[in-house]
């Protein structure tokens, strides 16, 4: 079995900064009120037309590729994670290979939300660990801003996010102690409800029996319809303290589980860089685990929640002010929809 280290890492966010004074003009919000809940100043937004996920993640995909010293059509395998594809269906995995010229190689897209980069690159990681692949790209992009509602109705949901992609490059070490240490996935979906989009879908009211039944049409049924737009139940849906709740108990058990998993504790990771769904999250577990500011990198403030992103992005930002350095500790972690969670450790 081999190690899988990252061998190249790149990020890319939209030129289109977006304040929270600025989203004020949209909604009844300000800048005190998004600061206070989340800790978001600004975000990035993806231009309307001409900028997909797809695309920001062959931005941050060609930097992650020439940093790992070698070109497109060396990539053996691709997993993209994303929650807002360019098309209901293909995913962005094909789209990223046919336009970056790659050989006819396996893609695939993982749907794990805000956990979906770590679920990604554990995926990744099986493949070159097994020598499957030698060169394997994971990418994490999206583009919330082209289906986010801008009016106050939506504020609890539309001020947190933005816009941007990360993607890293995994290859085999022969170093040893060095590489990806260990991944560790969980879900549990019996609360999938509290933070979801359920429209478009095939469900049929299936699991929403507190919601109205939309009638069926006479060809079809309820994946989308004009009834549904106009009601506003196609707008992403989010119970924020529940999840708060819940994200600061599974946060820090997945990473104590990375932990112990490698016979580590708290005082040996040199940086861990959380999912940055709310700075208030990441502050409480940052309290929880003992953590002083250098060992916990945080970055929402000028980003918001970019979800499969958000790590990626992180990560590759932290590197390049030099917060990590060869032999570190690092630690991911993500929570996100479904629920899903997840951790990796990294010896860098």
């Amino acid at each position: 079995m081999h190690q899988s280290k990252i061998a190249g890492i790149g990020y890319y966010v939209p030129k289109n900064v977006y304040t929270n004074n600025d989203l004020s003009r949209f909604m009844d919000t300000s800048d005190a009120w998004i600061q206070e809940r989340t800790g978001i100043k600004e975000r990035r937004f993806a231009d309307r037309n001409g900028e997909t996920t797809t695309t920001m993640g062959i931005e941050a995909a060609k930097i992650a590729i020439e940093r790992a010293g070698i070109t497109a059509k060396d990539v053996d395998f691709i997993v993209f994670a994303t929650l807002s594809p360019d098309y209901y269906f293909p995913g962005c995995g094909v789209l990223l290979q046919r336009e970056m010229g790659m050989g006819e190689i396996g893609a695939l897209d993982i749907r794990n939300q805000c956990s979906g980069f770590v679920y990604a690159l554990s995926v990744a990681d099986q493949f070159v660990k097994t020598g499957m692949y030698k060169n394997v790209l994971v990418v994490g992009s999206e583009k919330h801003s082209f289906a986010m509602d801008f009016e106050t109705r939506s504020r609890n949901v539309s001020v947190i996010f933005g816009d941007g992609a990360g993607a890293v490059l995994l290859q085999p070490t022969q170093e040893p102690g060095k590489g990806i240490l260990s991944t560790h996935l969980h879900s549990d979906g019996a609360e999938a409800e509290i933070l979801a989009m359920y429209y478009p879908g095939s469900h049929a009211n299936k699991w929403l029996k507190d919601k109205p039944a939309y009638p069926e049409q006479e060809l079809g049924g309820l994946f989308m319809t004009e009834e549904i737009l106009e009601s506003g139940a196609a707008l992403p849906y989010m119970d924020g303290p529940a999840v708060f709740k819940k994200a600061v108990v599974k946060f820090p058990e997945v990473i104590k589980e990375a932990l112990a998993a490698n016979n580590l504790t708290e005082k040996d990771i040199d940086l861990l860089v959380p999912h940055q769904a709310n700075l208030r999250i990441s502050q409480y577990v940052q309290q929880l685990l003992n953590l002083n500011d250098d060992q916990v990198f945080n970055n929402i403030q000028k980003y918001g929640n970019t979800t499969a992103a958000s790590v990626p992005i992180a990560l590759c930002e932290a590197w390049e002010v030099g917060k990590i350095k060869d032999g570190d500790l690092v630690c991911l972690a993500a929570f996100g929809s479904g629920f899903t969670w997840a951790s990796a450790l990294i010896r860098w």
